[in-house]
């Protein structure tokens, strides 16, 4: 009987796995050894795809005649930093001792690419190969899934999608940045005041550098709107009880009441309901019109009074778990770090066996992790500042049913559930930077909060009428705290742990395009509870003395820039930034890039100077490189800059790896997408002024001073 053959995607990984086996292993150059298995690893990638001289000398020099480039048969190489690891990696697989390969790379499709390109230069034949799909680097979850190793045959479709992802982004990449530079490169390199100046363009990186530009565009363009808005305020007696003879509204002299502001609105019996007048329903949108509404209310003879009180319970359910996506935009708010950045920190996290596979789209557990789930909670009970959550949930079984709620599906659940702790590794929680212990927190506090009531809150409402004119006031109070309990991090202080509460799904601001829109934030002379129990005391028909109304001015607000969190989000939702977590998982599968690519290809376009990111921040802007290069794709090879388009592809490659799409299909496409494309830009006539017209219209809103245009006046 040979010898089985571990092969990991980095030497950390492979000596988790040669921890698991229980075996003697000795450690050579580049593998370990013992007497029954070997267990060996890459470096990330160690085999990549050929550059188009490789092909052919002469394509080496960049000529449109040469384009489109389209390979029959691709070419691939040795990476040459990583030679001396292929060829330990190549002999090894080779071995004639080795007759089972076990596959141990990232299980994903970027990890079933890095094995098969190795296995397809090192050329292997004739071994039993298997493939470990594993969710966390645990000794149980290592050993699970060495046992139900499949056949390597069985991710056959993953690798098709992965080679196919491959090839679209290098001909996408070569064909267009080399077309484009060649087309519009020195008229760039003159704006610029450089000799000249290469295109970078990418499937996925061009449509996020047009999601900023546009987004820049839209807050440069923006108008601010005035809007005139009318309170009203009533004191309220504190120590008076209701006895139907109006005894807590107090006189408007009286000034020992408790203050409660009313916000006027053109609604039911208004006679401002649907007047061109407003800006909206709460608002004028001049101030005349609205101190003509103050005279009108201050004039009225007749006491305003109590037209109706409701009060309703408001239930916020705990977040769904974290992927990596919505981890991503968590820690760029909370700690104000980029997508790479998180990524980095949960990888350690993952390789140190304290979270589960990180690089996952889910935000839900598998009905089979459901049912042991106990094993990552039971873990968590030595943990310090959740240890009674634990214990509680243990204690009281909160865990039961949890297969039934929406935290649990298999539908939604394509290559790995979501981030979790895995109750494992806590022994490790003090070599941790800090940084890496609060993101750890983090996902602890989000997954524990799954097992607790919704918060619940009551929500009061009254109506006034003024004459026919109605005034609403609205108290909201915590009345049951729920999964909120858990929410409170030790790494921030009691001012801003509000603002955490409930992670992304409480997010501080909201693209309303208005502000100073709400009157709930005006009755804060006393806490929401304390209020609610004076409001208590008010009854229908109740008569109301107001103290004043007056004018409180607002305007309408430009879109917000993204942010490096918000960006990975809209990545997620095709160009969406969709807050709201139903709404996501409606879409979900239609996204720009992958959860293993995008902060990587954030990263990029920092380093290439086609954005700028503020790491104090994390608010991302184009630069002024980056606008000209999105006004360059707009005029040639617009569709680039489509989210849905690009979304498009990534559904297609989703469905090569599903089966549902072959391969030869989508090939296809992709040549035909390619060549027409290419086609159009070398037949378009090219006025390098249009360029220069636009650089010296957007360099005014950059602070930079460029030389460029200095010596041309």
């Amino acid at each position: 009987m040979g010898k089985s053959l571990y092969i990991a995607e980095k030497p950390s990984v492979a000596r988790e796995f040669g921890k698991a086996l229980k075996e003697n292993l000795k450690n050579h150059d580049g593998y370990m050894e013992s007497d029954n298995a070997v267990v060996t690893w890459c470096v990330g990638h160690l085999v990549t795809m050929s550059y188009p001289d490789r092909y052919d000398e002469n394509l080496k020099r960049w000529r449109l005649e040469t384009l489109p480039f389209i390979p029959d048969k691709y070419l691939y190489e040795v990476i040459g930093n990583a030679a001396k690891q292929f060829k330990i990696v190549s002999g090894l697989l080779n071995r004639e001792d080795v007759d089972t390969i076990y596959v141990c790379t990232d299980s994903g499709r970027e990890g079933e690419y890095i094995y098969r390109l190795v296995e397809q230069e090192a050329h292997v034949e004739g071994k039993t190969r298997k493939r470990v799909w594993i969710d966390s680097q645990t000794e149980e979850e290592i050993l699970r899934g060495i046992r139900e190793a499949k056949d390597l045959s069985y991710y056959d479709n993953l690798s098709k999608s992965a080679y196919l992802r491959a090839k679209e982004d290098y001909l996408m990449g070569i064909n267009f940045s080399r077309l484009l530079s060649l087309k519009y490169g020195y008229a760039l390199a003159n704006c610029m005041n450089e000799k000249y100046s290469a295109i970078s363009v990418g499937r996925v990186m061009t449509c996020v550098l047009g999601m900023v530009v546009r987004r820049e565009r839209e807050i440069r363009e923006f108008v601010k709107t005035p809007f005139y808005r009318v309170l009203g305020d009533v004191l309220i007696d504190k120590e008076a009880n209701s006895d139907g003879e109006n005894a807590d509204a107090t006189d408007g002299a009286n000034k020992s009441g408790v203050k409660v502001t009313f916000e006027w609105k053109a609604l039911d019996t208004s006679k401002y309901l649907d007047s061109p007048l407003l800006y909206k329903e709460n608002g004028f949108k001049k101030k005349e019109d609205a101190d003509k509404l103050i005279e009108d209310l201050t004039n009225v003879q007749e006491k305003a009074k109590i037209h109706s009180i409701s009060k309703k319970k408001e239930k916020k359910n705990p977040p769904l778990l974290y992927n990596l996506a919505e981890l991503q935009n968590d820690c760029s708010k909370l700690f104000k770090i980029s997508p790479d950045e998180t990524l980095n920190v949960v990888q350690e996290l993952y390789e140190k066996k304290l979270v589960t596979y990180p690089r996952t789209d889910a935000r839900v557990l598998s009905t089979a992790v459901a049912k042991e789930i106990t094993k990552n909670i039971n873990g968590l009970k030595s943990l310090t500042g959740v240890k009674s959550f634990a214990e509680e949930i243990l204690d009281n079984k909160l865990y039961t049913g949890l297969e039934k709620t929406r935290y649990v599906d298999d539908k939604k659940i394509t290559d790995h559930y979501a981030i979790i702790p895995t109750g494992q590794g806590m022994q490790v929680l003090k070599s941790l930077n800090p940084r890496a212990v609060r993101v750890y927190e983090v996902i602890v506090r989000r997954f524990l909060a799954i097992f607790f009531e919704p918060a619940i809150y009551e929500k009061c409402s009254i109506i006034a009428k003024v004459d026919t004119e109605p005034l609403y006031a609205n108290n909201k109070y915590l009345k049951e705290e729920g999964y909120l309990k858990v929410m409170n991090y030790s790494f921030k202080n009691d001012k801003n742990k509000k603002s955490d509460e409930g992670g992304s799904n409480s997010n501080d601001d909201s693209d309303t395009g208005e502000s100073a829109d709400s009157s709930e934030e005006d009755n804060n002379s006393l806490n929401p509870l304390e209020m609610a129990e004076i409001i208590s005391r008010l009854k229908k028909g109740d008569e109301l003395n107001f103290d004043k109304f007056y004018i409180k001015e607002g305007e309408t607000s430009p879109p917000k820039r993204y942010n490096s969190g918000s960006i990975i989000l809209a990545m997620e939702n095709a160009g969406q930034l969709i807050e709201d977590e139903d709404l996501r998982a409606q879409i979900k599968g239609s996204g720009i890039g992958t959860s293993a690519t995008r902060a990587e290809i954030l990263k990029k376009l920092v380093n290439i100077k086609y954005l700028s990111l503020n790491k104090k921040t994390q608010i991302i802007t184009p630069t002024l490189r980056g606008e000209l290069v999105n006004d360059v794709v707009i005029n040639s090879i617009p569709s680039l800059l489509n989210p849905d388009l690009t979304a498009s592809w990534e559904k297609g490659l989703t469905g090569v790896a599903e089966g549902t799409i072959s391969e030869e299909e989508y090939m296809v496409k992709l040549k035909a997408f390619i060549e027409d494309k290419t086609d159009k830009v070398k037949s378009k006539y090219t006025r390098n002024d249009t360029l220069d017209a636009r650089y010296r219209y957007l360099a005014g809103f950059y602070k930079t001073k460029t030389k460029a245009k200095s010596k041309k006046g």
